[in-house]
């Protein structure tokens, strides 16, 4: 006498158990995440820029950021300590100068980031940042 088994059926990838760790880290990244608020860092293009009826300053400083990431003032690469200088300087002559930080296409955020806290902590409070369009 032949005795025949039944086959086994395949296991089966049951996809719950994923979906289940999935949901989790979700809610675990959107509790002890930060929200930034997007609009606290104002980019105009040059155009919105020209006609700004807050500007009530004289005084402007065009601050460019180069591809390496460091600053430079009419074309002079400036250090850290240069535009703190700079900056000083400015604020001296008339607390409500205005700053124009023009970021290269290709410079790094951090460079953007860094050259805005170094002017915030310097005192600067009309900053502005212009992005540049490449022309078509």
């Amino acid at each position: 006498m032949v005795l025949n088994r039944r086959i086994p059926p395949k296991a089966l990838i049951s996809l719950v158990p994923m979906i289940d760790v999935m949901l989790i880290l979700l809610v675990f990244f959107m509790v002890t995440s930060t929200y930034l608020n997007l609009d606290m860092i104002p980019a105009l293009r040059p155009a919105e820029g020209a006609a700004s009826p807050t500007a009530t300053s004289d005084l402007r400083l065009m601050v460019r950021i180069q591809a390496d990431g460091r600053p430079s003032l009419r074309g002079e690469t400036l250090s850290p300590q240069d535009l703190d200088r700079v900056l000083a300087q400015a604020l001296a002559k008339d607390p409500s100068a205005q700053l124009v930080i023009l970021p290269s296409g290709s410079a790094p955020t951090q460079a953007l980031i860094s050259v805005m806290d170094q002017s915030a902590t310097a005192g600067v409070q009309n900053m502005r940042v212009l992005r540049l369009e490449a022309r078509q």
